[in-house]
């Protein structure tokens, strides 16, 4: 397996020793140069190109997000960023990840050595995990770059769970056409993937509803900024919302996302629960519960991300049904999640990351 060199750029020289420390320490891995600042950075990867960026979000001289669309634009490059937990973290990783970066791993601002030597499987993780993203240059006319994706903390796997212990009893799968319900899933490379998608769609499109995996806290910030620049409504979805057209409802962070049905409206419930395939929101859970309550009057869409989170669940949509659909591999930061499903005999047919609205609009009958 190819070493994979890190470029590390943080104003803080103790943050750049103990990133420098903790990843040195791993095998396949080596810091190529640490650096104080981006028009440093510059000037390393003028004379060596690195595998991965390592980037603080705040320094002097240029700040770690206007360096990275700068990468993005001219020369994509996976980037990791590792920045203090601040007020404004939040919304600064959103920004980041619909920028281009893969990951985004916080950090405090004191007893960083202690935190990180603590967290050192997340950097790691985050790391290896870029280091193997398709980054993708940045589609023409947008003002993000390539494509990037949340890396959540990642959990420990508890014993195996689907689901099945999430769907409350009593669900059947119905036939009704009550207007097209989408159902859409993704993980690694999905935040700017779904901002491509949904920006495309006029105001009256079908009802979505979406997992993403994030954080908790993130999905709220990643939701309105979706909402500020497409013609749909994005919000973060909580229990009662109502599915209907020109509106898009995001799992929060944390939770799991179920639709049902009373009569011929489509309500959500946002619960509790345990992981399931290691994630909480989970896109099985979220598909599942909509082939069991809108059957063939659904389109689910599995998009790039890591594992196989989905599969199964969009494989129970097509038996009742539904169309399904799979982001193509060329188009995928991760093609991990797609492929599963397509492995599984889920996904009717894969198509590029820029025809996925089209599929959305589509009208009945195909």
């Amino acid at each position: 397996m190819k070493n994979i060199e890190v470029l590390v750029v943080d104003d803080s020289a103790v943050v750049r020793q103990v990133l420098s420390g903790l990843l040195n320490a791993v095998p396949g891995i080596t810091v190529a140069h640490a650096v104080a600042d981006p028009l440093l950075a510059m000037e390393r990867m003028r004379l060596h190109w690195p595998d991965v960026l390592l980037l603080d979000i705040e320094m002097p001289r240029m700040d770690g997000i206007t360096f990275l669309r700068k990468i993005m634009q001219e020369r994509p490059l996976p980037v990791v960023i590792c920045s203090s937990m601040t007020a404004g973290s939040t919304q600064l990783s959103v920004e980041a990840l619909s920028a281009g970066a893969v990951a985004v791993v916080n950090r405090p601002r004191v007893n960083v050595r202690q935190y990180m030597q603590g967290h050192a499987d997340e950097l790691i993780a985050a790391v290896r995990l870029a280091a193997g993203a398709n980054v993708l240059p940045a589609a023409p006319g947008r003002r993000g770059v390539a494509t990037p994706s949340p890396m959540p903390p990642l959990p420990v796997a508890p014993a195996k769970l689907t689901a099945d212990v999430i769907l409350p009893p009593g669900l059947a799968a119905v036939n009704v056409r009550t207007g097209l319900l989408v159902a859409i899933g993704t993980s690694t490379g999905g935040t700017q993937a779904l901002e491509e998608v949904l920006s495309a769609l006029p105001a009256d499109a079908p009802g979505i509803v979406v997992v993403q995996h994030m954080p908790e806290k993130f999905t709220a910030a990643f939701a309105a900024r979706l909402d500020a620049i497409c013609a749909i409504t994005v919000k973060e979805a909580e229990t009662n919302d109502k599915v209907r057209p020109g509106l898009a409802l995001i799992a929060p962070g944390g939770k799991h996302l179920l639709v049902r049905r009373i009569g011929n409206q489509y309500y959500v419930d946002v619960i509790d629960g345990p992981l399931v395939n290691r994630h909480r929101p989970s896109v099985d859970v979220l598909f599942r519960s909509v082939a069991k309550c809108a059957g063939a009057n659904a389109l689910g869409i599995i998009m790039t991300g890591m594992g196989d989170d989905g599969a199964a669940g969009l494989l129970e949509m097509r038996k009742a049904g539904a169309r399904t659909v799979a982001q193509d591999e060329k188009s995928c930061v991760v093609y991990g999640m797609p492929m599963e499903a397509v492995k599984l005999g889920a996904v009717e047919k894969s198509v590029p990351l820029q025809a996925l609205d089209r599929e959305i609009l589509q009208q009945p009958g195909r």
